[in-house]
């Protein structure tokens, strides 16, 4: 009877441990509480991170409690592509990566990464929220990768260790730090610069060891991570808008209960409402912060940048970027 004593409780032991497992795997928390856990790059400091703990919130208050979010912010669950591969075996249930790191799973992504192709922050809005910014959203689907929102990612400008670039001519010769984005490669060799992709994490360390001349991001990123202690020119050229997109794991979406899916949907939506309000402010403040740290921003002449990459946008091939660049000039 001893024997069988310690029999049966071994199989308990371990049937226990099985559905602890399981449900681990699948997210759940210790009271039942549904867990998603989100990883990204970025630091807490950044608009996209507060976005991210208000939509978390929401979700608390919208579930009564039920529903949660892990944040694991500046890359400690892995790089922008890792934590897209990680949604894809659904490992992981959200992150936010840039629109232009998506291009690799789905060319047609590839249109945000082309250079002036809005004509103001306006017209950026209205194709993000209509038909085109929607459709764009469930294009992954097939890659399990389902686009929740976009967050402002701002207009993108290139910055400098040594000298500032004031027109297309003074990029020849640069290094210049780009994502790993067949696009933002083919525009900044068109303007005459050497692109290099190199991580977002890794990016401080490649300017301070002189690995890259510079980079290219808009002012808060620029900021937060502290570039303006090497960079010293920044250049307002806002050659492309490339807004951010926050991605959960189609496999861990199709799992979800239809109302925590109404749930994430709603707190995705009313985050990004909350971070474009947010992105304005701290755009204005960052630059403000960046000439106080001895950084000079510099006024310079968009239409010299737009005319170098003019036969780039002439020569795309792709018929779907084709179709999408046609539509986005009709938008209002």
């Amino acid at each position: 009877m001893f024997i069988a004593g310690i029999l049966v409780g071994l199989l308990l032991a371990t049937g226990g441990f099985s559905l602890y497992l399981r449900g681990q795997k699948a997210g759940e928390g210790p009271k039942g509480q549904l867990v998603l856990k989100l990883g990204h790059g970025l630091d807490t400091g950044h608009p996209v991170h507060q976005a991210m703990e208000f939509m978390k919130k929401r979700l608390e208050e919208l579930s009564s409690g039920s529903v949660t979010i892990d944040i694991y912010s500046s890359s400690v669950l892995g790089s922008e592509i890792q934590c897209i591969e990680q949604l894809q075996n659904g490992s992981l249930a959200m992150t936010k990566t840039s629109a232009a790191a998506m291009e690799n799973f789905i060319p047609a992504m590839s249109v945000f990464g082309l250079p002036y192709i809005f004509r103001n922050g306006e017209h950026y809005w209205n194709v993000l929220n209509g038909n085109i910014g929607q459709e764009l959203l469930q294009k992954g689907e097939d890659k399990f990768l389902r686009g929740l929102c976009y967050y402002d990612g701002g207009s993108r400008n290139f910055y400098t260790k040594d000298a500032p670039i004031r027109t297309p001519d003074d990029l020849k010769g640069l290094k210049i730090r780009v994502m790993n984005s067949a696009t933002a490669i083919e525009m900044v060799k068109a303007m005459g610069g050497s692109p290099t992709p190199i991580a977002w994490g890794e990016l401080y360390s490649a300017l301070a060891q002189g690995t890259v001349d510079g980079a290219e991001n808009n002012p808060p990123s620029f900021f937060s991570n502290k570039h303006y202690e090497i960079c010293k020119h920044f250049s307002l050229d806002g050659h492309t808008r490339v807004p951010d997109m926050l991605m959960i794991s189609s496999k861990i979406w199709k799992n979800l209960d239809p109302q925590v899916q109404d749930w994430v949907t709603q707190a995705a939506s009313e985050s990004s409402d909350f971070q474009r309000k947010l992105w304005q402010k701290k755009t204005a403040e960052a630059l403000e912060q960046a000439k106080a740290e001895g950084v000079t921003v510099y006024e310079v002449d968009t239409a010299a940048f737009a005319a170098k990459v003019t036969p780039m946008l002439e020569n795309v091939e792709n018929p779907d970027v084709r179709e999408l660049l046609n539509r986005i000039s009709e938008v209002k």
